[in-house]
């Protein structure tokens, strides 16, 4: 199969390679999905989970990538909840990565089934950025309704999830980036923008919650304007920035099935707009990771045509391992 690795920290994207890689094979409670389209995080090939096993072995050449939709061609062994010819969406472990390729094997819990009527470069775009925003503001922030939130990053992948979810619970909205990012971060919702590099970041005042995805002196900063009681949540990492009576919580997203059944409904009806910058195909990933411009939303990669949303019939009839045929039929 085709797949993009990398070797080389040091080298970044610009030492993704497009090279032939063997299809993975199904472990317990596994699934072998046929990716149709991919996600690939900006910071991801920094993470010491996509260099090592969790034992703290080296595992190069990587397949990177924990973003994905396509469909299920096998099971592996006690695997329940989804079948062969099934769409899904979601998140592989970022120990094993591997979204980045024409076949992924997953375990099946980090997976949720993809409707027929959302096309897969949006189930790929919305999983790690939904997840985040989602677990971010209810769960770690307990966002409730009528409470003000401030975004940063609202133009981002990330932050426009965030800003759509906080508006539909009822908060008031403050967002924040570069000049050329406000008009884009008022239309996913945000009800003022704060120019991060021309405005004056303090004159915003109090708010109840703090998303930062920028860490560093702005998140700092931030921790000051939280009200009594409210939370600075942060995905930039650990940070000493504590507000003066309340709390910061540096989280890490978990795959949650229910969670992305939640998100994907509200893609379906119209409540949640996915933050795509940008389509290229597999053989295009690594001109696509590495672009001369700046683009502003998710790169997404196009594994498989548009037209063609089969499995590819040399998939029919893999076995498993330790399973039976009948598990790993062909596509109906």
């Amino acid at each position: 199969m085709k797949a993009i690795v990398v070797t080389d920290q040091a080298a970044g994207t610009a030492g993704m390679k497009l090279v032939e890689r063997p299809e993975p094979q199904a472990a317990i409670n596994d699934v072998v999905v046929q990716v149709h389209a991919s996600g690939f995080t900006w910071d991801e090939l920094t993470w010491p989970s996509t260099w090592t096993d969790r034992l703290g072995r080296d595992r190069t050449p990587v397949i990177p990538g924990q973003e994905l939709a396509g469909v299920v061609t096998a099971l592996g062994y006690g695997t329940t909840g989804l079948a062969v010819g099934q769409r899904v969406f979601g998140l592989s472990d970022s120990y094993r990565g591997g979204t980045l390729a024409e076949y992924v094997a997953v375990e099946a819990r980090n997976l949720a089934p993809l409707p027929g009527d959302v096309d897969f470069t949006v189930g790929a775009s919305v999983a790690m950025p939904g997840l985040t925003a989602w677990q971010g503001l209810f769960e770690h922030g307990r966002l409730q309704a009528g409470q003000s939130v401030l975004v940063h990053g609202a133009a981002g992948a990330v932050g426009s999830m965030v800003t759509q979810l906080a508006r539909e619970f009822g908060a008031y909205v403050i967002g924040t980036g570069r000049a050329a990012d406000r008009q884009k971060a008022l239309d996913f919702g945000a009800q003022e923008f704060v120019d991060l590099d021309n405005d004056v970041l303090e004159d915003v005042g109090g708010v109840d919650l703090v998303f930062d995805v920028i860490g560093g002196d702005i998140g700092k900063r931030s921790a000051g304007l939280i009200r009594a009681g409210g939370t600075l949540v942060t995905i930039a990492g650990p940070t000493e920035a504590r507000p003066a009576d309340g709390l910061t919580i540096d989280f890490v997203l978990v795959s949650d099935r229910a969670q992305l059944g939640e998100i994907v409904q509200r893609v379906r009806d119209g409540r949640l707009r996915t933050n795509i910058g940008s389509i290229a195909t597999l053989d295009d990933a690594v001109a696509a990771f590495n672009p001369t411009e700046r683009i502003s939303g998710k790169t997404i990669i196009r594994v498989r045509p548009v037209s063609n949303t089969r499995p590819s019939m040399h998939a029919a009839g893999r076995r498993c391992p330790d399973r039976p045929a009948t598990r790993c039929g062909p596509w109906h």
